[in-house]
């Protein structure tokens, strides 16, 4: 399993790093900037290899100065296409600031398997739940909303044992390949919602004939249907929140695909 951490400068992902892996593999200071480069750290866990990859911060912009800057920030995104998960690291003593939402746009548009880490929690929790700060995150990034949540002091190891079992399970999830039958039952319900859910136009109702999978990380189906222009963003994310209602993938991007179906 392969895990890419990212976030902006100094959000504390490379203290992260160390505390998963137990010893000071990754160079840690107070100054942000400190990694430049994506750094590859593999170890053992549970009889499992892990590869955890600690990429450089990212800045605004219009303050990538140098080639520098330019180059950390399109390493971090090839970070995230080779990664199984992604763990999305936040500071929660801040606001949540434009590189987080680009950030945020970026693993939600590449359909990655992501958790969101707030970090520092130890600092901000005295000022807000939890609660109230998931909220937060789902107001300001709706495209995460099936992204689960780990609130962490890094700096003190706590609870990153459960940052880790966590990427586990989101792994498990995105690996997963639906059974045919199991798939096209969940479409038949949706099918049956759908009149509250589509929008009717002059060439009728959407209509899926059939339904498969065909790859994971991320869970992509494809469905065959009358006229594919018929499924709208609108309907084609409510089918999205319904499938990870009723299926085994409630943490993790689902992609669907419409193909028209070629009748005999």
């Amino acid at each position: 399993m392969k895990i890419a951490m990212v976030g902006k400068r100094n959000a504390g992902k490379s203290t992260l790093v160390n505390a998963m892996v137990g010893s000071e593999r990754v160079i840690v200071s107070e100054t942000p900037g400190t990694t430049r480069d994506a750094v590859d750290v593999r170890f053992e866990k549970d009889g499992k290899t892990i590869v955890v990859i600690d990429t450089a911060g990212i800045r605004k912009k219009n303050k990538m100065a140098d080639s520098i800057e330019f180059y950390s920030y399109v390493r971090v995104t090839r970070s995230m296409h080779r990664a199984d998960v992604v763990l999305f690291m936040v500071d929660a003593t801040l606001p949540l600031s434009q590189v987080d939402k680009k950030l945020a746009r970026f693993i939600a548009e590449e359909h990655k398997s992501c958790i969101i880490v707030i970090n520092k929690w130890d600092l901000a929790k005295d000022s807000a739940a939890t609660e109230d700060y998931e909220e937060y995150l789902t107001k300001v990034l709706p495209g995460l909303k099936y992204a689960p949540l780990a609130f962490t002091t890094a700096s003190d190891g706590k609870n990153v044992q459960s940052v880790l079992d966590l990427a586990t399970e989101i792994f498990r999830q995105t690996t997963t390949w639906i059974p045919t039958a199991k798939l096209n039952k969940a479409f038949e319900i949706i099918k049956d919602e759908r009149i509250t859910a589509a929008r009717r136009s002059t060439k009728g109702w959407p209509r899926i004939y059939y339904a498969t999978q065909i790859a994971v990380n991320p869970v992509t189906i494809l469905m065959f249907v009358n006229e594919p222009e018929l499924f709208e963003e609108n309907y084609l994310r409510f089918m999205v929140n319904r499938l990870r209602s009723m299926l085994p993938v409630e943490e993790v991007p689902i992609r669907l695909l419409a193909r028209r179906h070629r009748k005999e």
